[in-house]
């Protein structure tokens, strides 16, 4: 009898039958992945042996190794929650607040993995910067700059979105002092007010 040919992607029962909290495994997993071996060294087999899971598994949930590289990174850093908090009652502030969100995403260990994970991955890799020009740009700045109906909101956008992974980059990265050492809300002081100009002022 001719075995049944399952279709592409699709779990084998027993990954099936991991229970509900499979996916949240996945995507922790997925996170300390790439935040320990970067985007090239990961591999969704590494993903799924570090979940428990069954690799079909990962590929039914997520599709590719760039979709479950972008959901891990959406769980750290979550556009659609902090918008609205953010923008706020007014445009007065939102330097601050929008310097506040992106240091203490920084500082947070849990997030700051996989956030090294892609600033390192998007020197070298599409598909890590293409994950960052969405979640960092797009679907966040360019969200609030557009929002907050100023002229040139794409451009706008860039301009705080360098000064932000700047920062990132000379502080969690390159670990350049006096900034590495900082407090971070002398970061947030120095920094709000620049973000401030880039999004609020006309």
């Amino acid at each position: 009898m001719t075995q049944q040919r399952r279709g592409r992607g699709r779990p084998a029962r027993r990954a099936a039958e991991e229970g509900p909290g499979a996916r949240e495994r996945i995507l922790q997993a997925a996170r300390d992945e790439f935040a320990e071996r970067g985007y090239d060294k990961t591999t969704m087999r590494g993903i799924a042996r570090a979940a428990g899971v069954d690799a079909a598994l990962v590929h039914h949930y997520f599709g590719t190794k760039d979709d479950v590289f972008a959901a891990a990174i959406e769980v750290s850093f979550e556009p659609a929650l902090v918008v609205p908090a953010i923008l706020g009652q007014s445009p007065e502030g939102i330097g601050e607040r929008l310097a506040r969100y992106f240091i203490a995403v920084w500082e947070n260990p849990a997030s700051r993995a996989p956030m090294l994970a892609i600033i390192r991955s998007a020197v070298t890799h599409e598909a890590a910067a293409k994950v960052m020009r969405g979640f960092v740009l797009r679907r966040l700045l360019e969200r609030v700059a557009a929002d907050l109906q100023v002229p040139d909101p794409q451009f706008r956008a860039e301009l705080a979105a360098s000064q932000m992974v700047g920062v990132a980059m000379m502080r969690y990265v390159l670990k350049l002092e006096p900034l590495a050492s900082a407090d971070p809300e002398d970061i947030v002081a120095m920094v709000a007010p620049t973000l401030q100009r880039y999004l609020a002022e006309a």
